[in-house]
């Protein structure tokens, strides 16, 4: 085994590299890999197939003859309001002019999160490769690969399991992208024989479960993803379920809501990280708080356009396009104003659409408003 001397110096080289937190696990079997595995039988990974890879119970797979995996997080947490506390603000903000806002989650509000990760870790496998170069094989996934990242985080120290099933950071709370090196390297572990993971301090908080306007979290420490804004949003592909819709408000990609009320949260620190400030387009286009109509009557070509660079590519056009009808059918729009007139126009001309999930959609949203 390499000493914890090379432990170290791989924590001290992602430290470098801008990573906020670095440690490193064993890659084996843990005890949440086994209730991963019965999550998965309930059905509550949805339409999620890839969640059922072999790999992802039975990490030992992933790469022939690895012994361990270096768990990195990269803060991006930006000093913008939480999804919470923006909500509250009027429509008669001078910044809103009235206009229906949606709400995308913290994550995709700048470049995509995978290539800004992906960088970082490449940058630290070359090191790793100069440094072992005779006996060093290793892949980095930045939240691409069939890993669990949250659990070999945990088990290298970085946190604990909330019961909204994220990882949280008692200094870092949860704001913060995971990614992983997995290696041939056996490497000391970041915690030493008979050391636990780090406590979970959730206590008696119930906060994120009262506050998912969805009841997504069934229970403390489990979700069921069929009824989670952020599936919803962007992993399903169909028709969002009626019973759902109202619920969803204005989201149009993604939820931070048990994030944005989760105690460690409050005074999470921010990130430096440039790539994840909201992006800006021309005429006040922004993804914090943009403009539903502008999203509802975005055609494909410029989906690819605005969207190449962004983590919201995943949800594709037809899906943000159905999304954003949705919460224009939850808007309070002032009946006879400019932007219902136009809004009514433009949802009318959706119901037309090839697509049926945006045509069906749309549909719903006029009997909401009209």
């Amino acid at each position: 085994m390499r000493t914890a001397a090379d432990t170290a110096w791989i924590v001290e080289r992602a430290r470098e590299l801008g990573f906020t937190l670095c440690g490193v696990a064993p890659l084996q079997e843990f005890a949440e890999h086994e209730a991963f595995a019965e999550w998965l039988e309930r059905g509550y990974a949805g339409e999620m197939a890839y969640l059922a890879d072999a790999r992802r119970s039975h990490p030992e797979k992933v790469l022939d003859a690895a012994g361990s995996v270096i768990v990195c997080a990269l803060n991006y947490n930006t000093a913008h309001p939480y999804s919470n506390e923006a909500h509250h603000r009027t429509a008669a903000d001078k910044n809103q002019e009235g206009e229906p806002r949606g709400w995308i989650s913290r994550y995709a509000w700048g470049r995509d999160y995978h290539e800004v990760l992906r960088e970082r870790l490449n940058a630290l496998l070359k090191l790793l490769t100069e440094r072992f170069a005779d006996t060093h094989f290793s892949r980095a996934y930045a939240d691409t690969g069939p890993l669990a990242e949250r659990i070999f985080a945990k088990h290298a120290g970085l946190g604990w399991l909330g019961k909204n099933t994220l990882l949280l950071n008692e200094k870092l709370g949860s704001w913060f992208f995971l990614g992983v090196i997995v290696t041939n390297l056996d490497l000391a572990p970041s915690l030493t024989a008979g050391e636990m993971p780090p406590a979970d301090l959730c206590g008696n908080c119930r906060q994120c479960l009262d506050a998912c306007p969805t009841q997504a979290l069934i229970e403390p420490y489990v979700m069921d993803a069929r009824r989670c804004i952020s599936y919803l949003t962007i992993e399903l592909r169909g028709l969002i379920p009626v019973e759902f819709r109202e619920a969803i408000g204005r989201h149009v990609y993604g939820c931070d809501i048990c994030q944005d009320v989760c105690p460690y949260n409050r005074n999470a620190p921010v990130t430096h990280v440039a790539d994840f400030a909201p992006r800006l387009w021309p005429r006040g286009k922004s993804l914090l708080e943009p403009q539903l109509e502008w999203l509802a009557g975005m055609n494909e070509e410029e989906f690819r356009e605005k969207f190449r660079a962004s983590a919201m590519k995943r949800t594709k056009w037809r899906g943000l396009v159905r999304n954003a009808c949705i919460a224009l059918g939850n808007a309070k729009l002032r009946r006879g104003s400019a932007e219902h007139q136009r809004i009514v126009k433009l949802l009318e001309t959706l119901t037309g659409s090839a697509q049926p999930a945006i045509a069906e959609s749309a549909q719903w949203a006029l009997s909401r408003i009209r």
